[in-house]
């Protein structure tokens, strides 16, 4: 039975036999809603199974165990950060999850390793198949991302590659997140993921185990963001919004508990961002000063309580 997308629907598969309709349908999909679906992605069901299965085994280790992998000096953008640790922005309470974070993989004499600003994957040894599939898993995301920012580039009329360049070594994280079931616990007015925007370019969040995403829309309503099978969430961040003057906005999202108990739930975000050193210049001189990658996202590691 199909399920009607409450998303504009972008297949990737456009990008090459109808580009136009491509470029169009996602650019006015990030201008209007700041979200949209995307189908025909290489990001398979059966990635996404040995993603999950490998997750389920790390989060279940026990917890002194996991916390050997949390890097607090990073800001925990690399290894494991624990539950009741980050709050969205703006918020009191903190959020109803747990995650691993991993990213790009430099050369140890690379600028931005030597300086510690991209660290180094912290991968539990006690679950190798980890490290493996989350490997895989970001290269096909970031194959997709760089499709998808190609696009963007072009609905905006910037220079060809002008995103290449910006997220070129760029600080992309993958986040494996695990919202345990938390039915009748937690902090009064806590969920799972408190109403917040992301900081970054684009974000990739492939389905995850259980529902519960939802968006807040332009006239101020929750809709659950409700999509087909095999199919990719992508939506804007803060950057992205920063670097068009607000032609491409951030929008507010949620993650809520859910009514009854659920046994947990799993998601793998991919939050792609630029270079630390890129400058992200508005579009509009109006709409604000030039801001710095690495800055903006190290003011938010701290306003989330990471950092």
């Amino acid at each position: 039975m199909s399920i009607e997308s409450s998303l504009p629907v972008v297949d990737l598969r456009d990008a090459r036999t109808d580009r136009q309709r491509f470029v169009q349908t996602l650019g006015e999909g990030l201008s209007d809603l700041g979200f949209v679906a995307v189908v025909g992605h290489p990001i398979d069901e059966a990635l996404l199974s040995r993603c999950y299965a490998a997750a389920a085994r790390v989060f279940a280790l026990p917890e002194p165990l996991k916390r050997e992998y949390e890097d607090v000096a990073a800001g925990r953008q690399r290894g494991y950060t624990p539950f009741g640790i980050e709050k969205a922005k703006d918020q009191n309470v903190f959020d109803l999850k747990e995650f691993w974070q991993l990213g790009r993989e430099l050369p140890d004499t690379h600028p931005y390793r030597l300086d510690g600003r991209i660290p180094e994957n912290r991968f539990p040894a006690e679950v190798p198949e980890f490290g493996e599939v989350f490997r895989e898993y970001f290269l096909r995301c970031e194959e997709v991302a760089q499709m998808l920012l190609a696009a963007i580039g072009e609905y905006l009329a910037l220079p060809e590659g002008t995103f290449a360049a910006l997220t070129r070594d760029g600080n992309t994280v993958a986040r494996v997140l695990y919202y345990p079931d938390t039915a009748g616990s937690g902090a009064a007015g806590a969920v799972r993921a408190a109403a917040h925007e992301d900081i970054n370019l684009i974000t990739l969040l492939p389905a995850s185990t259980k529902p519960g995403l939802e968006l807040l829309t332009r006239d101020g309503r929750w809709t659950p963001a409700v999509v087909p099978p095999n199919t990719l969430v992508v939506d804007t961040g803060d950057m992205m919004q920063h670097l068009t003057a607000g032609r491409l906005p951030a929008t507010t999202h949620r993650v809520v508990n859910p009514e009854a108990s659920d046994g947990g739930r799993y998601s793998l975000p991919f939050f792609v961002h630029p270079h630390p050193d890129a400058w992200l210049t508005p579009s509009d001189p109006a709409f604000g000063p030039p801001v710095r990658a690495g800055d903006m996202l190290a003011e938010r590691l701290r306003a989330i309580g990471v950092a």
